[in-house]
């Protein structure tokens, strides 16, 4: 099974020069926890509602692009398989992807996208397991 298979397609994103308050109301209307930061149909970045606090509120921040994790965001291709994806998210211990193609998101693809899959429960729940483990240590 590949990543197109399982990914949400009508993705909401925000960009960098959006105000930490409208992404929060935007994630809380839409009943999310994270949002890719796009720029030109491109993922410059991830933003979570932790992110948000930590770093937003605590910091006083006032732009996403302060906030956001723009270093090294992790992505995957709708070809992936799922074995792949789940194992990615285990290795840097996250829970959501942004799905590219062409340099452009075409979707999201979220741990719970994998669990709902009864084949996928296993390695899902596998994937949870290694995201949850403090430091990044993996089994």
């Amino acid at each position: 099974m590949q990543v197109r298979d399982v990914m949400s397609t009508n993705v909401e994103s925000c960009s960098s020069n959006d105000s930490i308050e409208a992404v929060a109301q935007k994630m809380k209307d839409l009943n999310v926890g994270a949002l890719p930061v796009v720029e030109n149909g491109q993922v410059v970045g991830m933003i979570t509602d932790r992110d948000l606090a930590v770093r937003g509120i605590a910091e006083n921040r006032s732009n996403v692009g302060d906030v956001a994790t723009t270093q090294s965001v992790v992505t995957c291709s709708p070809e992936m398989s799922v074995d792949e994806v789940a194992a990615i998210m285990a290795q840097h211990q996250v829970r959501r992807l942004p799905v590219v193609e062409n340099g452009q998101i075409v979707g999201i693809v979220a741990l719970g996208d994998l669990a709902v899959r009864e084949q996928s429960n296993e390695m899902a729940g596998g994937a949870l397991t290694n995201i949850s483990k403090p430091d990044g240590q993996m089994q």
